[in-house]
């Protein structure tokens, strides 16, 4: 099984995926990489079907060159074992909570809320603001942040 239940889980947002395919962006693109292959080592990695829409729709679409239809259906494909998280009646609900409480936008409040209910203590965005807090859930910005600087694999 790809997840360990002692380790810290870090909920991946579709920033980040988009960054690790986009090469306009060569210094963001290196650092997303290097996150992307630290949550794969370390077996940490989370995401929500949400997250995996917007990447295929945004690589495949909003990408100049586009990404090539089959390479990111097989991008979406190998994170299924990361267990996406389904966006299901308790994160809806969780999301609502999260709007009313912290003015988010209805998408963040979907992500914020599919981390939690993931059990994740991080969440990798560039969207929200660096270290805010959402229960158990901090927000890390992956472009100001290594992963070696927190701590997502067991002590």
């Amino acid at each position: 099984m790809y997840e360990n239940q002692t380790q810290v889980k870090v909920f991946v947002d579709t920033n980040v995926l988009v960054y690790s395919r986009d090469a306009s962006e060569p210094e963001k693109q290196q650092q997303a990489i290097d996150w992307m292959k630290h949550l794969w080592a370390s077996r940490t990695g989370r995401l929500s079907f949400q997250v995996l829409q917007e990447f295929y729709a945004t690589v495949t679409t909003r990408l100049q060159p586009g990404m090539d239809l089959q390479r990111a259906r097989d991008d979406v494909e190998s994170l299924f074992v990361w267990r996406p998280i389904p966006i299901n009646g308790d994160v809806i609900k969780g999301a609502w909570l999260i709007q009313d409480r912290f003015k988010l936008s209805w998408w963040d409040s979907l992500i914020v809320s599919a981390a939690q209910i993931g059990g994740c203590l991080y969440l990798l965005t560039e969207d929200l603001q660096k270290n805010q807090e959402f229960g158990d859930v901090r927000v890390i910005n992956p472009f100001f942040y290594s992963p070696e600087k927190l701590r997502v694999a067991p002590e």
